[in-house]
């Protein structure tokens, strides 16, 4: 795996080790707080940006009369998660599209694809001559364009897939 992007943002691919350099969050991560200012990043329960204290903290919403400071340049914390009508992180988006667009292959596994912008990552791999493998039980709009395609849930097809890198690796 050379690099991962997510819609989630539940906050579980940190969790599970992935290296946060190689992991682009287009929704965001409901526990990270963003600065509006310098668009650094922060754990919120490090600098004590909790929701139980201060409400969900989305840039539409009036801060908080007691909201923590963003600790690198004093500007305002918001939560890091998109809701609908916010842009996308745009260096998070710019890195996806750069990488997809230079891909080998893209595994793109349990999403319609139907949310714009983050399902043109699909666009640039097949742009960029890589090859897509889609694991989604419904359809999309590019079940025709993929090199590979399966209908199956991701945790029985990722299962099969593990299994035979397992015994290749053994064999």
């Amino acid at each position: 795996l050379d690099y991962l992007i997510s819609q989630n943002v539940d906050n579980l691919h940190r969790k599970s080790g992935v290296d946060p350099t190689r992991l682009a969050e287009l929704h965001g991560n409901s526990e990270l707080a963003r600065c509006l200012g310098c668009d650094s990043l922060f754990e919120r329960a490090l600098i004590g940006f909790h929701a139980s204290v201060f409400g969900s903290c989305y840039r539409t919403q009036q801060p908080h009369p007691q909201q923590p400071p963003c600790p690198e340049c004093a500007g305002r914390l918001v939560s890091s998660v998109v809701n609908f009508g916010d842009d996308l992180p745009a260096a998070e988006l710019r890195e996806s599209r750069a990488r997809a667009a230079a891909c080998q292959v893209l595994l793109v596994i349990g999403t319609s694809l139907l949310v714009t912008p983050a399902c043109y990552v699909v666009d640039d791999a097949l742009g960029g001559g890589g090859r897509v493998i889609l694991i989604n039980r419904g359809d999309t709009p590019y079940d025709k364009s993929v090199q590979l395609r399966f209908r199956e849930g991701a945790g029985e097809v990722l299962s099969a897939v593990l299994e035979q890198v397992d015994q290749r690796l053994a064999g």
